[in-house]
């Protein structure tokens, strides 16, 4: 059940350029699931709609939750102004999840690119706790040595890194990763750049393998109300009746055969 509440602003604090790392006390944090994200509201009254971000992580008593975020627009550059002890609205839960089940006993991907890199830490951490003999290797895709939340994921597992300037891992995206360094796995949790969900998909079709991938690109509203994060769908949208789907509302996360991109 979304609920529009107050937060507190625990800590802030730069990890990459332009990349924010944001904690916020709330009461939303006892119902997160990996994958799903939340809507911030900025403070200036001229910017209407919340800021949908992904969640990164809660901390261990669900009291409070994690996001990182890059600096994109006016309301991502205010949410970057901000200090501890701050008010900040907050929408949520927001979303689905991925189906954590449908790793369990497997050998795992979790792919992630650039900012899409970040929800993939609570994912990997939920697995890890478990206790159903997952293997997870994360494949990371970062454009420079900037390699934000690596150390942390590699609390859960092997860590493969691709840059685009080759200057940490493999040099290329997260495909040129998996193929360098001989990678198999059963199931796929993936987040990022269209671009590189596409590949993952086809990799997935070739492969025989579910994926299961995040589709964070070009939402507005967050809540299903402007239409603005229309994906094609194999299935006809109940609330539509066409093949479509909203990415806020019936997403993030699909299955990748699912959706056309």
């Amino acid at each position: 059940m979304k609920q529009k509440t107050m937060g507190k602003v625990i800590s802030q604090r730069e990890i990459a350029p332009a990349i924010f790392d944001l904690w916020i006390e709330t009461g939303l944090a006892k119902d997160v699931k990996p994958g799903q994200f939340v809507g911030v509201f900025p403070k200036d009254k001229s910017t209407l709609l919340p800021r949908p971000i992904s969640i990164c992580e809660v901390n261990a008593d669900r009291t409070a939750l994690r996001i990182v975020y890059r600096i994109a627009g006016q309301g991502t550059k205010e949410f970057s102004g901000y200090q501890a002890g701050e008010e900040v609205q907050v929408l949520g839960v927001l979303g689905n999840g991925f189906p954590m089940e449908q790793g369990f006993g497997k050998k795992v991907f979790l792919m992630g690119g650039g900012i899409g890199i970040p929800p993939m830490l609570q994912l990997a951490k939920e697995l890890a706790a478990a206790d159903q003999q997952v293997t997870v290797q994360s494949i990371m895709g970062y454009r420079d040595a900037q390699t934000f939340l690596k150390v942390e994921l590699e609390q859960y597992g092997k860590v493969y890194v691709a840059t685009e300037d080759g200057s940490v891992g493999t040099k290329g995206n997260v495909m040129d990763a998996i193929r360098e360094n001989a990678l198999e796995a059963d199931v796929i949790f993936a987040c990022g750049p269209m671009p590189m969900l596409r590949a993952i998909k086809k990799y997935a079709e070739e492969k025989g393998i579910p994926a299961y991938i995040s589709l964070e690109e070009h939402m507005a509203c967050g809540v299903g109300a402007c239409l603005g994060c229309v994906v094609k769908t194999k299935e006809v949208d109940h609330h539509s009746h066409v093949h479509n789907a909203r990415i806020c509302t019936d997403g993030p996360v699909f299955e990748a055969g699912e959706v056309e991109i």
